[in-house]
């Protein structure tokens, strides 16, 4: 869980980066993604602004970039215009390729670094380093508002999405079922892998944070809260994202599904072209960006405050020298990270995105249910949470078990191989991945079986020479002596504790 927490984080403080140079840019009168700058747009660009302006001249036609009089419009190839009429990109979208980014051609040609990408990375690491030091009660308190403030921006992007023309179409879309995409593979593993993006199963964020929690916290409530909080929120960030899809779905004048491609594109493209419909869009921008950069920063401190967990649980003198290992975690983040600010840096990032981001998490998941509830017991992990939260009924008792045991690593198990058996090379935009960069991607994806299997055979190892191999793997498999709550829990007496009802 470490290792996949450390991997997301590496590049995830990129994406915050972009929206922090975003938010910088918003600072203007006029947003430069608004128009098509020759300096970076493609023929194909289309600025909403620039058509209005030029269709308010009586016989004027705008295309590719230039606004043609009647006269000077028959001069132009009409079988070159109906052919780029179908591939109008909004000026977001160049934008954020060609001026933003600078994307080379291929993963192969990384090119030279983007400053000002570096620049936002190093504020970004910054932040986090100022917050993660001052410990998890200072990250708490910054979380109340990193969690409330996006839904103000969602809902007053909502009210302004559904006035657009084409909203409902969008909508429509998004509403409408589509049964025969639940024969695929990818439509199940990308369902669970926003699951897992969405709620943080198998991260270790949540065992992590859950630690600074009282003993008897009730966890099965706060699991149903977050569980519906998450649905819910799902549902209304889809109807705000599809009804500004829809539109430009239909100012583009092509299918919804084609409007933004795989990638960040939703965030860097879509809502950077919505916000310049709204009144005063230089403010709405900077109100975005800075949404963005919240909940990034929010996940971001999860994510890191695990790494540092267990680096302080494991060596527990540094916890003394707190500062100068989240520090020292900063400092490697942004060197490594600089990789991701090249010109080549987004296919990086949908590398890491795809092997250390989702099949590490996919592997981790099934591992963790192994272990607790075969390994460990889950009878035995069912007694553990009724210490903290009470007896509960048998049928209670029995639904977790059944999930626990038989369900959810069954499910993920087939989600993983039928998976592989409809195994794709990874492209993005179209152009193909080579085989020493998907090598590279599933070495990812591995690494943390091979620290597991790393750790167990050096356990096994350190097991005492007299002790037979079934007795070694049986100890391996057993909680240490020391296993139970920090403090004594007074609700269980000392029969309870030798019947194994409580461990402490």
């Amino acid at each position: 869980m470490v290792a996949v927490s450390c991997m997301v984080a590496f590049y995830y403080t990129v994406i915050i980066g972009w929206a922090f140079l975003y938010m910088f840019k918003s600072f203007t009168t006029e947003l430069p993604w608004e128009r098509c700058n020759p300096e970076w747009a493609t023929a194909t660009c289309y600025s909403h602004i620039d058509a209005l302006e030029c269709t308010s001249i009586n016989g004027s036609v705008y295309h590719n970039r230039r606004c043609y009089n009647e006269t000077e419009f028959e001069l132009v190839n009409n079988t070159e215009f109906a052919a780029n009429k179908s591939h109008k990109a909004p000026p977001a979208q160049d934008y954020f390729e060609r001026n933003i980014l600078g994307m080379s051609d291929s993963i192969e040609e990384l090119g030279t670094i983007r400053w000002q990408i570096a620049l936002c990375l190093l504020l970004t690491w910054t932040l986090t380093f100022l917050a993660l030091s001052r410990g998890v009660k200072s990250v708490g308190k910054v979380v109340y508002f990193t969690a409330l403030f996006p839904y103000f921006v969602l809902t007053i992007l909502f009210f302004r999405g559904i006035t657009l023309d084409g909203s409902v179409d969008g909508i429509i879309y998004y509403l409408t079922p589509k049964f025969d995409k639940l024969i695929e593979a990818q439509t199940w593993v990308s369902a669970a892998v926003q699951i897992f993006f969405a709620l943080s199963p198998a991260w270790g964020g949540l065992i992590t944070l859950s630690s600074y929690n009282k003993f008897n916290n009730d966890c099965f409530k706060d699991s149903l809260i977050v569980g519906v909080g998450n649905i819910c929120t799902s549902i209304f960030a889809g109807l705000v994202i599809f009804s500004i899809v829809g539109y430009l779905a239909k100012e583009l004048e092509t299918p919804v599904d084609a409007v933004v491609d795989q990638g960040p594109g939703l965030a860097f493209i879509v809502f950077p072209d919505v916000v310049t419909r709204l009144p005063i869009p230089p403010l709405w921008s900077v109100l975005f960006f800075f949404m963005l950069i919240t909940l990034g920063m929010g996940s971001e401190f999860a994510l890191l405050e695990t790494v540092m967990t267990a680096i302080q649980d494991t060596y527990p003198p540094l916890r003394q020298k707190k500062v100068y290992v989240v520090l020292t975690v900063s400092v490697l983040g942004y060197l490594g990270g600089l990789v991701v600010c090249t010109e080549g840096g987004m296919y990086i990032l949908q590398l890491l995105d795809t092997y250390a981001a989702s099949w590490a998490v996919f592997v981790m998941a099934i591992l963790e249910c192994i272990i607790i509830a075969w390994l460990y017991g889950a009878d035995a992990f069912m007694r553990d949470i009724e210490m903290m939260i009470g007896q509960k009924s048998r049928a209670w008792h029995m639904f977790f078990t059944f999930f626990w045991k038989f369900m959810t690593p069954a499910t993920l198990l087939f989600l993983l191989f039928f998976n592989w058996i409809d195994y794709k090379r990874m492209s993005y935009k179209g152009k193909v991945y080579p085989v020493v960069a998907e090598l590279c991607g599933w070495f990812m994806a591995f690494i943390p079986i091979l620290i597991i299997v790393a750790l167990g055979a050096w356990s096994f190892y350190q097991s005492p020479k007299e002790k037979t191999f079934r007795e070694k793997i049986r100890r391996m498999c057993n909680p240490t002596p020391k296993w139970g709550p920090a403090h004594k829990v007074p609700q269980f007496d000392s029969a309870d504790i030798a019947s194994g009802k409580a461990r402490i």
